[in-house]
């Protein structure tokens, strides 16, 4: 909920680690076909341009490089939207019948209002890409599948959750600092609640305990069983008290005065990372590179804790090929190398975005992964166990609308343009008109 993410950024100084991880990395481990054999006397293949379309930076460049070392006819032009407006422009392509990418990235609070028109979509089945589907976390694979059994897109990461903290400004209120004794400051979000009024009580000037509550309602409904929608595709959003738990608990927090008030995703965000502003952030594995490259001047001072609450998720994308692709053969060659295993564990220990191919999760050069920006913290072992103990929940067609509709209510509760009980009443209206 609240503003959604407009994307990865790859921090400059580490696009050449995506390079160094995929030495080893070929098109062939990810079905991509080859080149001619030497001597091998057919025509050279038709020059092919190939368009990627997503919502910032997901660190595939060093791939792309990498692709056409076996596919050298192929050029591959990337471009990137914020959020809301790829997934916007996206859904006004497809009903035009043109100007979609080859390639398309779809977040998953987007994914279930897409493979619900299967027909405007490839069939990666048809390409083969369905032996992949072994290799996936079940619910991720389910994601990318629409109603009629078609494959419409193959995961890249997942978002399983976790708090990250600044070290030096708990060390400032008395609060340990300490990750494992952080972590069991907060096991319920009550008790995050009640961190934060310790933290309030002696705060250095111009620091709140978080951002904004908008990403930590999210995490909260992304905890229980049931979400936004039921399974028969029913948004439940007034009936459902897992829902209204987390509205309840977001404004608990927003009257305790814990939040700065600064919206995900604006300047604003980005200034409170570079000043210290807030204390912690809900923090999916694709966040920390995003914190990395906006917090350049706290290296070491940021550390990662577990969520209250236990496991989430928060993000997590699919590759699809719209129909419209004049060249749907490479452009799922494409698709299936980008989500390879080597791919995205490359990506992983580059930029964050964690795999969504459990096979990996185990692998020592996951698990021992470290990052000295966030004090040498186990990086690899925290989103392996988050997203091991992460229990999926049903995804509905219009899900970041929904989202969005219930972040822009508590958004003008933190403005005091309304009470919570009027705010509460107006997304419910809201959310009636989501169609």
């Amino acid at each position: 909920m609240g503003i959604p993410r407009t994307g990865r950024r790859l921090p400059r100084l580490l696009a050449p680690m995506v390079a160094a991880t995929l030495l080893t990395v070929t098109a062939c481990s990810g079905g991509g076909g080859s080149t001619p054999a030497s001597g091998d006397t057919a025509a050279p293949a038709e020059k092919i341009k190939l368009t990627v379309g997503l919502f910032g930076d997901f660190g595939f460049k060093p791939l792309y490089e990498e692709f056409r070392k076996t596919h050298p006819n192929i050029e591959i032009e990337e471009r990137q939207a914020a959020y809301a407006d790829h997934h916007t422009n996206l859904a006004a392509h497809l009903a035009t019948g043109a100007g979609a990418a080859d390639v398309e990235g779809i977040e998953v609070g987007f994914i279930s209002q897409f493979t619900a028109q299967p027909d405007r979509f490839q069939d990666l089945k048809q390409y083969g890409l369905d032996k992949r589907q072994g290799e996936y976390l079940d619910w991720k694979w389910q994601q990318g599948v629409a109603p009629n059994g078609a494959v419409v897109g193959l995961g890249t990461d997942v978002g399983g959750l976790a708090m990250c903290y600044r070290t030096d400004l708990f060390k400032k209120t008395g609060l340990p600092t300490e990750r494992d004794e952080v972590s069991a400051l907060w096991p319920t979000w009550d008790q995050y609640i009640e961190t934060g009024k310790k933290f309030a009580a002696s705060a250095p000037k111009g620091t709140k305990f978080f951002d904004s509550p908008g990403e930590i309602m999210r995490a909260i409904v992304a905890q229980a069983p049931v979400g936004v929608y039921d399974a028969q595709d029913n948004i439940v959003v007034a009936t459902n008290p897992d829902v209204k738990n987390a509205w309840d608990l977001s404004i608990r927090m927003i009257q305790d005065d814990l939040s700065a008030k600064i919206g995900a995703w604006t300047p604003e965000w980005n200034t409170g990372f570079a000043k210290g502003s807030f204390a912690t952030i809900i923090c999916p594995a694709w966040m920390t590179a995003y914190i990395q490259d906006q917090a350049k001047n706290a290296s070491g001072k940021w550390d990662i804790a577990t969520v209250p609450g236990g496991a989430g998720n928060a993000g997590g994308t699919h590759l699809t090929v719209p129909k419209q692709s004049k060249h749907p053969k490479e452009a799922a060659e494409l698709v299936d190398f980008l989500t390879s295993p080597d791919s995205q564990a490359a990506v992983f220990k580059a930029i964050g975005n964690f795999p969504s191919i459990p096979a990996l999760y185990d692998q020592p050069d996951i698990q021992n992964f470290t990052k000295d920006f966030f004090n040498g913290a186990p990086v690899g072992k925290i989103y392996s166990d988050a997203a091991k103990n992460l229990k999926p929940q049903h995804l509905g067609p219009k899900e970041g609308d929904v989202r969005t509709a219930i972040g822009n209510g508590l958004g003008r509760v933190e403005q005091g343009k309304q009470t919570p009980e009027q705010a509460w009443a107006q997304v419910l209206k809201d959310v009636e008109n989501v169609k």
